[in-house]
């Protein structure tokens, strides 16, 4: 199916908040040990500072949609930019752990509001049959942020740059941010909030431009946006929290709360730790999360080509399945080579040489636990890492879709926030215990898909509102 270019290059630029959101999220992964070390942290204040830049994804999450009903999604995107570039800027200098943690805050409001503005944009400049694919470039750029956070923390660890190590990690997220803010003056803005904004002359030649839902006819396209506004009867600044939007409130709650449940952002942010807690040395467990970025950046890209054509429901049918399967074989992996794990990590801390049996044990284990964290990063991939963010921008009406965007990152950051805390404090005792809770939470996952969860592929934004009971 062809795409013309100036539609697919507006959402690619657009997805780059995507990529940043990836890669900043991420890349306090390769950091963490030099962090406990360098500012004296127990695991309650380790876990506190991985999120304290997911408190700011919180605010940032909630503070994004009003501003980008006011001011435009292209405008809050550029200022998303500039939040990035700060932050890079702050942690790289920072001059103790409050200003780190300050700086962290600065840049997860930008992380927060890009995972609001970015699929939204996407979504609004998207004719029906393409923006399942275009919208899930976001996701794709979200993975390609994470592998390629992973891979510039094992290419700066392997320079020998001692202390200021972390902060080379931290600091180099200004390039990328850097160029998403210079290629925001090349994109439109939402032709969606051009129309609701009563500027229709700049909506037609946008639309001109992007392509439509109505054979191309563009005046029939401005017309069902503007009745689905319902200018005369609803204002853009109505109530949100509604009996009418009950319905789609309730379905984008429900997957963002589960995206996190899952545990998929406490194996990101700590996975060399995870593989360290498995016997792994300090280069292995650097390299070991590039491969599950790389297997998360392919599944992705294997995943947007069918995500509009078998449909959102049966990618996360198959999600969940690989999820229960993967977090059960890991958690059985941690409680039954628990012993031979501890032993061989005392030993490596010592440099001390590992008992030809403990080593054998550990060995064995610690290929389970990569092989499940492999197939957990397939079915997250292939379920709700490609469906989440497609899902909520698709499920709300125009006039309050970015409220109802905000509302479903709000959930996911705070979830976020609460397993990054946590997950250091619960592994500390066995890390077992953590991803039985995972496995037990994505088994809620699976019901709520078969049960309550509708299907969206392929529907226009203005039907799915009626499809959802909302007049």
């Amino acid at each position: 199916m062809k795409i013309n270019r100036y539609l697919l290059g507006s959402a690619l630029v657009a997805a780059l908040g995507g990529l940043l959101f990836g890669f900043d999220t991420i890349v306090i992964s390769g950091t963490t040990n030099a962090l406990t070390k360098v500012f004296g942290l127990s695991d309650f204040w380790l876990g506190f500072t991985v999120a304290s830049a997911l408190i700011g994804t919180i605010v940032g999450s909630v503070a994004a949609g009003r501003p980008s009903d006011a001011f435009g999604r292209r405008a809050v995107l550029g200022a998303i930019a500039l939040l990035y570039v700060a932050s890079a800027v702050g942690c790289a200098l920072a001059w103790d752990w409050y200003s780190l943690l300050f700086f962290r805050f600065v840049g997860g409001l930008g992380i927060g509001g890009a995972s609001v503005v970015s699929p939204m944009y996407i979504a609004e400049i998207s004719p029906a049959r393409l923006r399942g694919r275009l919208v899930a470039v976001q996701q794709l750029n979200i993975v390609l942020g994470c592998l390629l956070a992973f891979l510039s923390n094992y290419v700066i660890s392997q320079a020998n740059l001692g202390g200021a190590e972390w902060r080379w990690m931290l600091g180099v997220v200004v390039v990328p941010a850097g160029l998403f803010f210079f290629l925001l003056f090349f994109v439109p803005n939402s032709p969606r909030w051009l129309v609701a904004k009563g500027r229709l002359d700049e909506a037609r030649q946008v639309f001109g431009r992007l392509g439509t839902d109505a054979d191309g006819n563009v005046d029939e396209e401005i017309e069902v946006i503007r009745a689905s506004l319902a200018l005369d009867h609803h204002r853009v600044e109505e109530p949100f929290f509604r009996r009418q939007y009950r319905k789609p409130i309730l379905l984008a709650v429900a997957i963002a709360m589960f995206n996190q449940l899952s545990g998929v952002n406490a194996i990101w942010y700590y996975a060399p730790a995870i593989f360290r807690m498995a016997g792994a040395g300090p280069r292995a467990a650097m390299l070991e999360p590039v491969i599950l970025g790389l297997v998360n950046l392919v599944v992705t890209m294997l995943a947007l080509t069918l995500i509009d054509r078998i449909g959102r429901r049966k990618l996360m049918l198959a999600g969940s399945i690989g999820y229960i399967f993967s977090l059960g074989t890991a958690a059985w992996a941690f409680y039954a080579y628990g012993g031979a794990f501890t032993a061989a990590v005392k030993a490596i801390e010592a440099k001390a040489e590992i008992p030809a049996s403990v080593a054998a044990a550990a060995g064995t284990g610690g290929m389970v636990v990569m092989a499940s964290l492999i197939v957990f990063v397939v079915a997250h991939a292939f379920g709700q890492g490609t469906v989440i963010w497609v899902f909520i921008s698709e499920i709300f009406p125009n006039r309050v879709r970015a409220r109802g965007q905000a509302l479903g990152s709000f959930t996911h950051w705070i979830l976020a926030a609460a397993i990054s805390w946590t997950f250091p404090i619960i592994a500390a005792r066995s890390g077992g215990h953590a991803f039985a809770f995972y496995c037990a939470m994505t088994v809620l996952q699976l019901l709520w898909v078969l049960w309550l969860m509708p299907e969206t592929k392929g529907v226009p934004l203005e039907e799915i509102q009626k499809k959802l009971g909302i007049e």
